[in-house]
């Protein structure tokens, strides 16, 4: 008579390995007493997403601050949903933002690390030697159900009000003839392979989630499918042989797989190997009409890190941004310690939410905003020159075609106690600062430049007047008290306090005089420090394009 032994070798009769000399091939990682091995394993379905950018970075953390190893793994065993190139381009994307792994999968023609393959679709015998070992121990069977056939059962349970899945009474081959099942196998007939379950959903599961603390689930029923009828196995059984002999301590992901933590469980207890803790992070959430929801790919621009690659927010801004989710004293850690690089931070699992954390656009700007603006000119020029490079080729060539004018732009009002804030995305700056190249000062319509209320034979008055007193040698204080001068001279107050007392003594004040240099060398009412818009222009330019407004008035 028949039996397991002999179900598993007609089915797998080339895997000669058993569960065993796995394990030798894999030992245990030698490392020191508390260190973590974390992982992040994308799946090559399509861009990176946010709430994968922020798990995979705290991941990481985690392992290199406790001296530990994180690595990525690529489950590409969904073929039907893989976009080919997807993988290298998140691995490209991680890297941008400093994730990078101890090892894994690196390209699709490079790994590095003695625990692979690092492709879940090259690792095939491993898994068929864990699932000819769990049939052997008759807790896993084939399975020759057709579409059909699982459709009018989930119509059968939908009738019944019964919890819908394979399970006890519906699962039609758990208990089939094992004579019958090789006969059927040997006729060539389609088929799966499912874990034999020995759950019962009226009972709970306890387990310890490093930052939920104790919980209690349902326990698993379902016998799910091990192997699809591709050859590859599902996500469930993939992650059990993974984690395990990549040596994972700590499985660190989303809050949406605590339903899927049951049947993880008993797969592990039932092979005998030794759970991994487990971190849920909490999912990142959006606010729509008052109703909180998951970040979007659909819906949110947001929800895609290549949305933050070509807006150019800087890398440092970012990560700092997702680390204020990921552990509540973030924040005051930060205030405390300005001149601290933010990897100096320690995570720590009892800070981070148990609840959906908000995404907030506008913090991130902020974050931002105020890490460029304490950045160095020469190290700014450097990192928006790479952005530039890749989306917007035209900033590109007028940064490389004179890379010292471009940093003094950048250096205007930087190297102070409270420097200028105007940026929290490299694509902020050439809208900004772009009236400084004469191609695009050539381009606006000195006829219709807006001096306000002003009539404009005042305005000339007083352009012709600064052409005639111009002196670049003048430091900051002195050139704004020859503003003054020249205002007062022309019937405008040097105070704005003193003209808002007596309004109809003075045809305005020194901020109008100033504006109309303003307006007369970058075409708009707004922008940087105008001394130093002059000194970087230098007094030809400067000459020139008041000269050429004058003609205009």
């Amino acid at each position: 008579m028949a039996d397991y032994n002999d179900l598993a070798e007609l089915i797998f009769p080339d895997i000669n390995l058993t569960v065993e000399d796995l394990e030798k091939k894999y030992p245990k990682r030698n490392l020191q007493e508390g260190a973590m091995v974390t992982r992040f394993a994308p799946s090559p379905t399509g861009f990176l997403h946010t709430g994968s950018l922020f798990t995979s970075l705290v991941s990481a953390r985690y392992a290199k601050q406790s001296g530990g190893v994180f690595y990525i793994r690529l489950e590409d065993t969904d073929t039907k949903r893989e976009i080919q190139g997807s993988g290298e381009s998140l691995i490209e994307q991680l890297k941008v933002f400093d994730v990078i792994p101890d090892e894994g999968y690196i390209s699709d023609t490079k790994e590095i690390g003695a625990y692979g393959p690092y492709k879940q679709s090259n690792r095939a015998d491993i898994y068929k030697v864990c699932i000819k070992h769990l049939i052997k121990m008759g807790r896993a069977y084939p399975c020759f159900c057709t579409q059909e056939e699982l459709a009018a059962l989930r119509k059968e349970q939908e009738a019944n009000k019964e919890i819908p899945g394979y399970y006890g009474k519906y699962a039609k081959y758990r208990n089939y003839p094992i004579e019958e099942a090789m006969k059927r196998i040997q006729n060539g007939e389609d088929y799966i392979i499912r874990f034999k379950s020995m759950g019962d959903h009226n009972n709970k599961v306890s387990f310890h989630d490093e930052i939920r603390g104790d919980l209690e689930l349902t326990e698993n029923d379902q016998d799910i499918v091990i192997l699809k009828g591709d050859g590859l196995p599902t996500y469930h059984f993939a992650h059990l042989c993974d984690d395990h002999f990549m040596h994972t301590t700590h499985v660190t992901r989303g809050e949406e797989w605590l339903p899927s933590l049951p049947i993880h469980l008993e797969l592990f207890d039932t092979m005998g190997f030794e759970r991994p803790k487990y971190a849920h992070f909490p999912v990142i959430m959006k606010v729509e009409n008052g109703n909180r929801r998951k970040l979007s790919k659909r819906k949110d621009v947001e929800a895609a890190v290549s949305y933050f690659l070509e807006q150019g927010y800087p890398k440092y801004g970012f990560i700092e941004y997702l680390l204020t989710i990921a552990n509540s004293n973030y924040e005051m850690w930060r205030n405390e310690n300005l001149d601290k690089d933010f990897y100096d931070f320690k995570l720590s699992f009892d800070k981070m939410s148990l609840d959906g954390a908000l995404f907030d656009l506008e913090k991130v700007q902020s974050i931002s905003k105020e890490r460029m603006a304490y950045r160095k000119a020469s190290d700014l020029k450097d990192e928006v020159k790479e952005w530039a490079k890749t989306y917007d080729v035209n900033f590109y060539n007028k940064i490389v075609a004179d890379e010292e004018f471009f940093t003094k732009i950048l250096n205007i009002e930087r190297e102070k106690e409270k420097p200028r804030k105007d940026y929290s995305k490299y694509s902020d700056i050439y809208p900004i600062i772009s009236f400084f190249y004469d191609d695009v000062y050539n381009e606006f319509n000195l006829n219709e430049l807006d001096f306000g209320q002003f009539d404009k034979a005042i305005v000339k008055e007083v352009l012709e007047d600064y052409v005639n007193t111009i002196d670049l040698s003048l430091d900051e204080e002195s050139w704004f008290n020859s503003m003054k001068e020249l205002s007062t001279r022309h019937g405008f107050a040097d105070n704005v306090k003193v003209w808002k007392k007596n309004k109809e003594a003075y045809k305005g004040h020194v901020g109008d005089v100033t504006g109309f240099l303003r307006v007369a060398l970058s075409g708009r009412g707004v922008c940087p420090n105008l001394y130093y818009i002059i000194q970087i222009l230098g007094k030809e330019k400067t000459l020139d394009r008041i000269n050429r407004v004058i003609n205009t008035l």
